[in-house]
């Protein structure tokens, strides 16, 4: 069965089909296209998806959202965002899957795939998840129009760096359950405080199904107010972490990985995390606690957990001329960055920490790049090289405790990073994504052994 016919996608846009056709997959990313997509053409303050039409097709698109006539099978629209969301809207609304909406101030991504591998772990079970971190007012509608009718579960990602956001998401996703991963001060530049960000964040329950389920952290900054915006939207609540309803017990964590056993509603459940780090038991016991809410298998997911490997930008791991090299690209707040650190302390021999500023702090940006300096000093690393300005004060804090370089760029960083990089060396590499470290990580990749 297609995904969309031109029927289907006119009678959700509103929209009027130029002919008939059918599309087995839908994206706005005309580098994205292969046979048989449909192409969004998005609007852009950069560019319009129009110019890319004539490419998509020749990619192989079977049709187009488009809001002005063009060559080829196409549905016509008066906005095509606003097209993309109805869309979005329909394909939730034609599903009868089990939905779980994601967010959290860190580890969104991260959690988003391991729930959806745990729930795919069950024999037969279709499970249909947002990608990459489509998590906006468009990725979002995207995820959602991509969802096939006949998916057992879908497992979708929402983030936001205003008030108000989510609200507006959630109510295209719908969710049976909504897990809160963590609350940190991400975003505080737009948001103000940590009690804002929490009630953002609490936002997910908002348009939570009836007899839906929070998954709150108990040990979340504000959990209590989280708490009560839950009750607020009727939902039944479960807690997990440091005293949860779901809990870690007989935890050994060493730099491979973490034994544990969970604790949940219905039993227990012993396994091994093959990532590091307190922040991923937390993961974990978020994700088993949401597995348990929608029915699945609870050892299953368990054994899924324990086969994860590192995503790339958060937590894959490579060799580099006899370095370990862990990506932690994509992105970075003070939570994740003390996080990240923590892990690294746990790596053998020299640690190396290649750190990019953390960017929409606001007013608090110059005191949590400064507190760094204490995870930094914690994880005993021998060299610090922090890229951007916003690092000053981090390298202040620092300086006489560990060895500091600081620089303007990804480019530069490597060239610091080359000049002291041994064999047998543990590398963190984690900024804000606009730092551009991935850039950095690339270039390890492409002549690991140039370096």
């Amino acid at each position: 069965m297609s995904l969309w016919t031109a029927a289907d996608i006119a009678a959700a846009t509103g929209g009027t089909a130029s002919a008939d056709f059918a599309v087995d997959g839908v994206t706005f990313d005309s580098r994205d296209v292969t046979h048989g997509d449909f192409f969004v053409a998005m609007p852009g303050s950069a560019t319009d998806g129009h110019r890319f039409v004539a490419g998509a097709f020749e990619s192989g698109a079977s049709g187009a959202l488009v809001s002005q006539p063009v060559n080829g099978p196409h549905i016509l629209v008066p906005d095509v965002a606003r097209g993309l969301e109805a869309l979005g809207i329909a394909a939730r609304t034609r599903t009868e899957a089990r939905i779980a909406g994601v967010t959290g101030s860190v580890g969104k991504t991260s959690t988003k795939e391991a729930l959806a591998a745990a729930l795919a772990r069950q024999p037969g079970v279709k499970v249909h998840r947002s990608v990459k971190s489509y998590n906006n007012h468009t990725g979002v509608p995207l995820s959602l129009s991509r969802m096939p009718a006949n998916s057992d579960y879908g497992v979708f990602e929402m983030g936001m760096n205003h008030a108000r956001e989510i609200a507006s998401l959630t109510c295209m996703v719908r969710p049976h359950i909504a897990l809160i991963t963590a609350i940190a001060p991400a975003h505080i530049e737009h948001l103000g405080s940590l009690e804002a960000i929490a009630d953002a964040k609490a936002e997910i329950f908002e348009a939570l199904e009836p007899g839906g389920t929070a998954i709150i952290p108990a040990d979340a900054a504000h959990a209590d107010r989280i708490i009560a915006k839950a009750q607020d939207a009727g939902a039944a609540i479960v807690t997990f972490g440091e005293g949860g309803l779901v809990r870690a017990e007989d935890v050994f964590a060493d730099a491979s990985g973490t034994q544990l056993t969970a604790h949940l509603l219905s039993g227990q459940v012993s396994f091994r995390l093959n990532q590091p780090g307190a922040h991923w038991v937390s993961n974990a016991l978020g994700v088993l606690a949401t597995v348990e809410a929608l029915g699945g298998d609870i050892g299953i997911a368990a054994l899924a957990l324990g086969e994860l490997e590192g995503l790339a930008g958060r937590g894959a791991r490579f060799n580099a001329r006899g370095a370990t090299i862990i990506d932690e690209s994509y992105n970075a707040n003070a939570a994740s960055m003390a996080a990240t650190l923590k892990v690294l302390g746990h790596e053998p021999g020299r640690r190396i920490a290649v750190l990019g500023e953390m960017f929409e702090l606001g007013d608090d940006s110059a005191e949590l790049h400064r507190l760094i300096a204490g995870p930094v000093i914690e994880a005993g690393v021998t060299h610090a090289i922090l890229v951007g300005d916003g690092m000053k004060p981090l390298a202040d804090a620092l300086a006489g405790q560990t060895g500091v370089e600081t620089v303007d760029s990804a480019e530069t960083a490597l060239d610091a990073l080359k000049a002291v990089l041994q064999g047998g060396d543990a590398v963190l590499v984690k900024g804000s994504n606009g730092v551009g470290l991935g850039r950095l990580i690339a270039a390890l990749k492409e002549d690991r052994c140039s370096i």
